[in-house]
């Protein structure tokens, strides 16, 4: 069947989902298989609580307070080893959030983190969902720790999240006799929401990281995201504002090449405006956009012959990029057997394409516009891009629009276009529809997902075999049985310019299966073992590569702390000989040809909470038509909750026919808190694969979220000769400061 009659037949599929959706699918739904939806009433007050941590203002007497916790982990639904307390309050402008956390030793709180936006996963930590929408499909994540760190995450879907977005809010903390005390203010301002709808859904948690323990208020087979929470009730009256957020930026740079002996100082402002076009829908413009403040991406050794993926770090393209997911292509990383570039294979758009050359340097950006939000029962992500032009590379207009409706109970159904191709002067079209199905009620108390999609690209010079599409079916329970199956077809000219592709013409299947078992009365939590597949072959016939990785065992403690053993077998058939090492003096490549390789892997970690804490992975086994020996592992130590440094190694020995090679991978990173809003942060990677020293240091200064300023210095030396004499390549010292205007 050609593109056009399946084109025709997906968008039959959507106009009846849209039009009759209680003909499109009939969910199994057992309403006894989840526990009645909690409620929680909202009070609104006159007199704002002032967020000092304390709960010691008569305000907070007038919350209902939220008692009913219980235990996700290492229990289920069993009662929770401390106390704690939740109130909610509201007024005009922002929603205002206290909780009592009792804990029976106090001085074992564990708060490594300092720094704003850092994850939470070894810190006792306090965790609010809102979903604004009520759609039980996406909503916002915001968590905090005894040292009032802000973290907050944007639902991509029910299952991941995007962790680098962030928005404006606030926190407090402190402590008592007998446990901690947090308090959040969340703007009205820095969320969309709709305000005619007086029910968001609402759920929060709680973190014990010394016992391995999680709590919620709403939780369903371990497990509480959007699609799992109460509701919080009596929302009317809030105030948005003008809905317009003004910031304006200025930045420094002083870029200096020292074998060429060029230096290049620039002062630039930058513009960006957010204004919300209505309660829901947003719209954002961009002049001159500035990424000097972005960090650093985390070197990677490949030793693959197909290209690795980096994910994107930059503001402005997080923002609302929920809206722009297409077909769950990446969102779930649950076969180990897959690589990350073959999870995210045949995304229509990948945002590391705009603003960044193929090389990674970045290209202006000379301003851009983005309407997002959502309108009733759709979904909207449109985002035009001007990319200054590069080499021989002509400016070039960009564009992306993704609309998706919320169909059935929990499910969606929609389409995406592309236009522009930001890395040549060729014009790019790329089209695609999807449905996405979510079914966290059937009777057996499980989870169901499942994905189809399809893309036809439109390039000139690339006629026919042109497509790209897939499906996928997922049951991830964290409990019991869990299970995957997907099929993936990428045609030899299937193009998305602005998106990312890893393998073409090639059929990728992938299956996996495993069990939980939750133990009690342990110091042990969980077991689990496994198998994952993943086999791709060449469209045109035969086999490409083949992975079947068998998770003997993976034990996690109630402390924490991890021990897993693998087993991987590996084919790959080379019909290209391809370059796996690269030197000045010497190239290793792997010959044309079919092999059959295995390994073993044995890895532990113990639980970040603890002053001293790591990861040691040991794997031996076949690599092609040699051996590897490969040793992975990290150190931390977290002094205080000042000062953390950590290190970590990644070491390959590869004997081979053609040569033997080492590669190794090194990094260094400290962060030094001088106090809640200044930091000092630096990472140093070096590679003896491109004997390259890489040197990136920052202070940030966030005197109040949306209030920022930078001082970056990213230093590059490099061993040309690999004769470990190194010599400085580049640098470049940037100076930023912004500030946001709310009205």
């Amino acid at each position: 069947m050609s593109f056009y009659p399946r084109l025709l037949l997906a968008l039959g599929t959507l106009t009846s989902a849209l039009l009759f959706p209680s003909l499109a699918l009939t969910q199994d739904i057992s309403e006894s298989a989840v526990p009645a939806q909690k409620r929680v009433r909202a009070i609104r007050v006159d007199t704002r609580p002032v967020i000092d941590g304390k709960l010691d203002e008569a305000v907070w007497q007038l919350a209902e307070p939220i008692r009913d916790f219980h235990q996700t982990r290492p229990g289920n639904q069993t009662a929770p080893s401390e106390n704690t307390e939740v109130y909610v309050l509201y007024d005009d402008n922002a929603l205002y959030i206290g909780a009592r956390m009792a804990d029976s030793n106090p001085e074992l709180i564990a708060a490594p983190v300092i720094r704003h936006g850092q994850g939470l996963g070894s810190d006792d930590r306090l965790v609010v969902i809102l979903d604004p929408f009520n759609t039980r499909r996406t909503g916002y994540r915001f968590e905090t720790n005894l040292n009032a760190v802000r973290h907050d995450a944007l639902y991509t879907s029910v299952n991941s999240f995007q962790l680098e977005w962030n928005t404006i809010w606030d926190t407090a903390t402190s402590t008592y006799d007998n446990g901690w005390i947090a308090e959040l203010e969340i703007p009205f301002k820095s969320l969309p929401f709709d305000p005619t709808i007086d029910t968001w859904g609402f759920n929060f948690g709680r973190g014990i990281r010394r016992r391995g323990e999680e709590m919620a208020w709403v939780s369903h087979n371990r497990t509480y995201n959007p699609s799992i929470s109460g509701v919080m009730t009596g929302l009317e009256g809030m105030d948005q504002g003008l809905g317009l957020d003004v910031v304006p930026s200025f930045s420094m740079n002083r870029d200096k090449q020292f074998i060429v002996g060029s230096s290049e100082t620039n002062m630039d402002p930058s513009l960006d405006v957010f204004y919300r076009l209505t309660p829901s829908l947003n719209a954002a413009l961009t002049i001159n956009t500035d990424f000097s403040a972005t960090e650093v991406d985390n070197r990677q050794v490949n030793l693959t012959r197909f290209n690795l993926f980096f994910p994107e770090k930059r503001d402005f393209f997080l923002n609302d990029s929920d809206l722009f997911q297409f077909g769950g292509i990446g969102g779930f990383g649950g076969n180990s057997a897959e690589s990350r570039g073959s999870r995210e294979n045949a995304r229509p758009y990948f945002s590391r394409k705009l603003g960044l050359s193929q090389s990674g340097a970045p290209v202006d950006i000379s301003y851009g516009g983005r309407i997002s939000g959502r309108v009733g029962r759709w979904n909207i992500g449109t985002l035009a891009i001007r990319q200054d032009a590069f080499g021989a590379v002509d400016a070039t207009d960009l564009l992306i629009s993704r609309v998706s409706a919320n169909v059935l109970r929990e499910s969606s159904v929609g389409f995406i276009v592309t236009d522009g191709d930001p890395a040549s002067n060729r014009d790019n079209s790329v089209y695609g529809v999807d449905f996405r199905y979510l079914n966290t009620r059937l009777r057996s108390g499980q989870v169901l997902e499942a994905d189809v999609w399809l893309q036809k690209s439109d390039t000139p010079g690339l006629n026919g075999d042109d497509e790209a599409y897939g499906l996928g079916l997922r049951s991830p329970n964290n409990t019991g049985l869990r299970g995957g199956l997907g099929f993936k077809e990428v045609q030899r000219n299937f193009n998305p310019a602005m998106g990312y592709i890893n393998r073409s013409n090639i059929r990728d299947y992938t299956a996996d299966v495993g069990y939980t078992h939750f133990f009690r009365d342990s110091f042990l939590q969980s077991a689990y073992f496994g198998l994952d597949a993943q086999r791709i072959n060449v469209i045109d016939g035969g086999l490409q590569s083949q992975v079947l990785a068998l998770r003997l065992l993976e034990l996690d403690t109630n402390s924490r702390d991890r021990l897993s053993l693998g087993y991987q077998r590996n084919k790959e058939v080379v019909l290209t000989p391809f370059a796996v090492y690269r030197a000045p003096d010497r190239s290793v490549f792997i010959p044309a040809g079919s092999y059959s390789f295995d390994e073993s892997t044995l890895s532990v970690s113990t639980a970040g909470q603890r002053e001293f804490s790591g990861r040691l992975s040991v794997s031996n086994g076949d690599f092609y038509n040699g051996k590897r020996n490969n040793i992975n592992g990290s150190l931390s130590w977290t002094q205080s909750r000042n000062f953390v440094m950590s290190m970590s190694y990644d070491w390959n020995d590869i004997s081979l026919p053609q040569g033997d090679f080492i590669t190794r991978l090194t990094s260094l990173s400290t962060q030094v808190a001088f106090s809640s809003t200044l930091y000092w942060v630096s990472l140093v990677q070096y590679d003896n694969l491109s004997e390259e020293i890489g040197v990136n240091t920052r202070l940030q200064w966030i005197p109040r979220a949306g209030q920022e300023g930078f001082i970056v210095l990213n230093y590059n030396l490099q061993d040309k000769d690999k004769n470990n004499a190194f010599e400085a390549a580049t640098s470049d010292l940037a100076v930023k400061f912004k500030y946001t205007f709310r009205f």
